[in-house]
């Protein structure tokens, strides 16, 4: 009882945390980090064609209000007040493109996701365009290539595509956002006097903004067109020569300094497990596969390169496509399982090797969080193919945490505070690695070569019919 009246008075913090494949609410105590409740909703991916993927922006922001309501109920049951939750952050997908109209509210068009690759023609289109035919024409501006993982060649598609899109632009009713700005506009009030805003994390994945006057770049606006890795460069950008990213990580007020950051973005990391359940019906649930890889302890020289919608950092190869190699009489669906999860942790190692050769200061280990952060042999094997201590914390919720800390530190909130000597202590647990490097290193060239296998998969090129008529269809290279 006593400690429910503490609850009662001490002020919590939440963040709406919108990913792919779910939303959720979570609570936190300001004081203490921890997490007092929370709800999470899992949100239907469509996929009308090959290479496409939609979700729907109504749906989005259903599951925002039911994980909202459900983690409300759950803090009454706890007799805690709701009006002690003094401010919400939002962390979301990001790179994924909405529409919508500002009068009506309604969404025109379901939203475009980040995975999605039906913009692979506006990118050679613009790449062909560019200076010497050069895809990072634009990084000195924006820190990215010109890549189809970007809002801006979203947006483009939309405008060329969607009838009822270009109509309420000629009307000036067309409003463009990724998630969070969604979001935030519908809990504002919609319609009626929604604000319609992002933060410097989400514009500068947009290729539309300029991260170093840290605004809206005019010439690129003209143009009008489940595993990511991040490490913090400071306050002065660093262009990578090693196919990362130059984002901007996070602005904590308006007079203080932009943080920069490197980062690699793995295109399939949890979703290669949704993949195993949901397409192969190889697990019948996620937590699953940590056993079946378990059982069998290797991957008996099986090697899983899902590039399903192609390879992202360091490669940024749209042409790639998912592979399977060394398989033999021998192999089983626990080989497979034990693959998919070593396929994670190969493409991290790249992404810090990557990171390692940008930035000159070696890594020592690696801090990780997330769902499948759960799962137990995936963290040592990760731990072994990095050949580097990997650190969970205990509560994984660290995003959604980073989210309210920010919230709660705004001015006007103050709720928290980010100075580091005054931060709370999270709990953590550390996986050494277990095996020898030589035996890492063979298993991450074996890797890098199943990898050039799944290079150049799809490509567009002119061939002849019967008839002596050009056609442009896709070649598979062998």
């Amino acid at each position: 009882q006593c400690l429910i009246i503490l609850l009662r008075m001490e002020p919590l913090v939440a963040a709406i945390d919108q990913g792919t494949s779910s939303t959720r609410f979570l609570v936190f105590n300001a004081k203490t980090a921890e997490l007092i409740c929370h709800h999470q909703v899992e949100i239907n991916q469509s996929f009308p064609k090959e290479g496409w993927v939609e979700e729907d922006p109504r749906e989005i922001m259903q599951s925002v209000y039911e994980c909202m309501e459900r983690t409300c109920e759950k803090l009454c049951q706890l007799n805690i007040n709701v009006s002690n939750i003094k401010a919400v952050g939002v962390t979301n997908q990001r790179e994924t493109t909405l529409v919508w109209d500002k009068e009506t509210g309604e969404p025109l068009y379901n939203a475009i996701v980040w995975l999605d690759l039906r913009t692979q023609s506006t990118v050679e289109r613009l790449i062909n365009k560019a200076p010497g035919r050069n895809k990072n024409h634009l990084k000195h501006k924006t820190g990215l290539p010109i890549s189809t993982y970007f809002s801006a060649v979203k947006l483009r598609w939309l405008l060329d595509n969607v009838d009822g899109i270009q109509e309420a632009v000629l009307n000036e009713r067309a409003m463009f956002g990724t998630v969070d700005s969604w979001i935030i506009w519908c809990l504002t009030g919609g319609r009626n006097g929604g604000v319609h805003c992002t933060d410097m994390s989400n514009a500068s994945r947009t290729m539309l903004f300029n991260i170093h006057t840290m605004d809206w770049d005019p010439e690129l606006c003209r143009y009008g067109t489940g595993c990511f890795l991040l490490r913090n460069t400071g306050t002065k950008p660093v262009m990578s020569e090693h196919g990362l990213l130059t984002t901007v990580a996070y602005k904590l007020g308006k007079d203080e300094p932009a943080c920069y950051a490197l980062e690699g973005s793995v295109a399939i990391a949890g979703a290669v497990v949704r993949w195993l359940k949901d397409n192969m019906g190889i697990v019948q649930s996620s937590s699953e596969i940590e056993k079946l890889a378990a059982a069998a302890g290797t991957s008996y020289g099986c090697y899983f390169v899902p590039a399903f919608s192609g390879l992202y950092a360091p490669y940024w190869e749209p042409s790639a496509r998912g592979i399977i190699c060394g398989l033999t009489q021998f192999t089983n669906r626990n080989h497979l399982a034990f693959a998919a999860l070593e396929a994670v942790c190969f493409q991290t190692r790249e992404i810090l090797d990557a990171m390692n050769q940008d930035s000159g200061v070696p890594l020592t280990q690696l801090q990780v969080d997330g769902g499948m952060t759960s799962n137990r042999l995936l963290m040592q094997l990760q731990a072994d193919i990095l050949c580097m201590p990997v650190v969970r914390p205990t509560m994984s919720e660290t995003t959604a945490l980073g989210a309210a800390m920010a919230a709660g530190a705004a001015e006007g909130v103050r709720v928290w505070t980010l100075s580091p000597g005054q931060l709370p202590h999270v709990t953590s647990e550390k996986y050494e690695p277990q095996i020898n490097s030589d035996e890492s290193e063979f298993r991450f060239g074996r890797w890098k070569k199943a990898v050039q296998k799944a290079m150049n998969w799809e490509t567009t090129e002119p061939c002849c019919n019967g008839n002596g008529m050009q056609l442009q269809h896709q070649l598979v290279n062998i």
